[in-house]
């Protein structure tokens, strides 16, 4: 079984903006709010270089759709990960440049705020790409 290339790259961008979010968290649990900001800026450059890369993939060499083989269970399950994945994929977008936007102006009050769900949430879209590119193109 062949596996195109950006499909792999996009999982990895996935699984690297995913422990980065965690160290970055981590630190600043820690207090260590320079590790904390060199952690989130590159889950951030992470992030960002798999959307340009899923949307080169998808709209210049791959198309839009891309079908689940799979049957029964699996399928059930990769369409359940896909929904929820999807829309909250799209929707942390504004939320995270307005994260980032208060923490350069310092209204670290504001930052806080957005970033207590959007972390979680940030987390969850990183590793459900994983899981998608999982059950795309490992187990089928």
């Amino acid at each position: 079984m062949t596996v195109p290339i950006f499909p792999t790259i996009n999982a990895s961008l996935n699984l690297l903006a995913g422990i980065l979010l965690f160290c970055g968290w981590i630190a600043i649990k820690r207090g260590n709010k320079t590790v904390h900001q060199r952690f989130m800026v590159a889950a951030l450059l992470s992030s960002t270089l798999f959307l340009i890369c899923y949307v080169t993939y998808h709209s210049m060499l791959h198309g839009v759709v891309t079908k689940y083989p799979g049957l029964g269970i699996k399928r059930f399950f990769y369409f359940t990960v896909l929904l929820t994945h999807t829309p909250l994929a799209m929707l942390i977008i504004p939320f995270i440049i307005m994260a980032v936007r208060y923490a350069l102006r310092g209204e670290f009050v504001k930052h806080t705020r957005i970033t207590r769900w959007l972390l979680p949430v940030w987390m969850y879209v990183s590793v459900t790409g994983v899981i998608i590119y999982v059950m795309l193109y490992i187990v089928r």
